[in-house]
């Protein structure tokens, strides 16, 4: 499995509704459930933000990679975890 992480703000309405999103993935496919999501809240942990090269929340990275950036929509989600999943 490779690692997630998801840079977010708490008072961000699209990265609420990410992790609402990531919620109802998990819930509706339970291979997904076991994935580990390291949340990181930007405003509580800047020097780790300030690794990354990201403009907007809620970003995703997967092993390091940024493969989302800014609001998501739910048909993105699920897609977006698998890619986690693939060896």
């Amino acid at each position: 499995m490779k690692h997630i992480q998801l840079f977010y703000l708490k008072q961000c309405p699209f990265c609420k509704k990410a992790l609402a999103y990531i919620e109802e993935v998990k819930r509706a496919h339970p291979e997904l459930a076991a994935l580990d999501i390291e949340l990181i809240e930007e405003s509580e942990e800047p020097t780790v933000a300030e690794q990354y090269d990201y403009y907007y929340v809620p970003t995703f990275y997967i092993d390091g990679v940024k493969v989302h950036e800014g609001g998501i929509y739910p048909e993105e989600v699920e897609p977006l975890l698998r890619k986690a999943l693939d060896a």
